[in-house]
């Protein structure tokens, strides 16, 4: 097969069973771009990218997220027609739609006037640190007693900032390559990606519960706890900025913890999906990430152990499901005797 700027893969119901089932997966018509002309586009993005981070912040609400991903798959297949980068709108702008409808949801449901939840995580956390909360007991060790936010970064903070970072990133990228990739396998994993947001946001309407530095900061707790999570960036000038939903947020929606959800997802799903003896090492980015919320005072340790319930019950949930939308449709394409 030639790579010509504008040779495309149209399969059409005569020919689909010569064609590889990766490439009739992807969106059609799929494009073929030249790999100088790729390397070049992406340069450019990535260019681009860094500047914009550099002066404005890191992209990170899901708007901004969602145009860069699509500009990053223009630069990807720079060479395609514009029907090509056209689909990627019309895949996805009903799944971004709702989750923008889920953020400002999410900045509602403090207002609502059911009341906050403070004790319940503080006496599971307690027990499961024996006395003191895990969260108290890593900052002590790790930042410092007292551990405040002006006390001097260290390595490893930059790296959990960084960790915590990922979860406005992270999900949707996955999203992005998949589309590219294989449209069937989008479909599934923005299934789930929704799923896993609107069940916390259920959680959220109906539990809402402060975070440990809430708690602290109310004096509900023996210790002191500082949330330190932009500290990590400090030094090097780094800030993650909103956009479009700039001010959208919810202090009292800490159970369970989305952050660790969406990582627990993101292992599940992989450690699912991909065959190679590698895929287990995916299980560190969901430890990390626990950590990093607990350690910056964004969540206990409930919390997370909730997230990570939240993403098995969405992944067994949507697999069950996909698996009995399959047997209805080969009862009912199956030749009848």
């Amino acid at each position: 097969m030639t790579r010509g700027a504008e040779e495309e893969i149209e399969t059409s119901a005569t020919d689909t069973e010569h064609v590889p089932r990766a490439l009739r997966d992807r969106p059609t018509p799929y494009p073929r771009t030249r790999r100088t002309v790729r390397a070049v586009a992406m340069l450019g993005y990535a260019a681009a990218l860094v500047v914009w981070s550099d002066v404005l912040g890191i992209p990170n609400d899901t708007v901004q997220v969602f145009l860069w991903l699509w500009v990053g798959t223009i630069a990807w297949n720079i060479e395609a027609r514009p029907s090509y980068h056209l689909n990627f709108l019309k895949d996805w702008w009903l799944p971004v739609v709702g989750l923008v409808v889920y953020f400002y949801s999410r900045g509602l449901t403090d207002e609502l006037g059911l009341p906050v939840h403070v004790m319940m995580p503080i006496h599971v956390d307690e027990w499961i640190g024996r006395g003191e909360i895990p969260t108290e007991r890593l900052q002590h060790a790790l930042c410092g007693d007292p551990c405040l936010k002006t006390t001097e970064p260290r390595w490893y903070d930059f790296f959990f900032t960084t960790v915590y970072a990922t979860h406005f990133l992270a999900g949707l990228t996955i999203a992005a390559v998949l589309w590219v990739r294989s449209r069937p396998e989008w479909v599934k994993w923005m299934r789930r990606y929704l799923v896993i947001n609107f069940g916390a946001l259920a959680v959220y309407i109906l539990y809402p519960m402060a975070p440990p530095w809430m708690a602290s900061e109310e004096g509900r707790l023996d210790g002191m706890v500082t949330r330190i999570t932009a500290r990590g960036w400090s030094d090097v000038g780094l800030d993650r900025v909103d956009l479009i939903l700039h001010g959208v947020g919810n202090p009292v929606a800490a159970m369970p913890s989305l952050h660790a959800g969406i990582t627990f997802l993101i292992a599940g799903y992989g450690i699912q999906r991909l065959s190679s003896r590698w895929r287990w090492l995916l299980a560190l980015y969901p430890a990390a990430m626990c950590t990093a919320l607990v350690y910056n005072g964004e969540h206990y340790v409930i919390d997370v152990l909730a997230g990570g319930l939240l993403a098995t019950l969405v992944l067994v949930g949507c697999q069950l499901w996909e698996n009995n939308q399959d047997r209805t449709t080969r009862r009912s394409t199956s030749p009848r005797g």
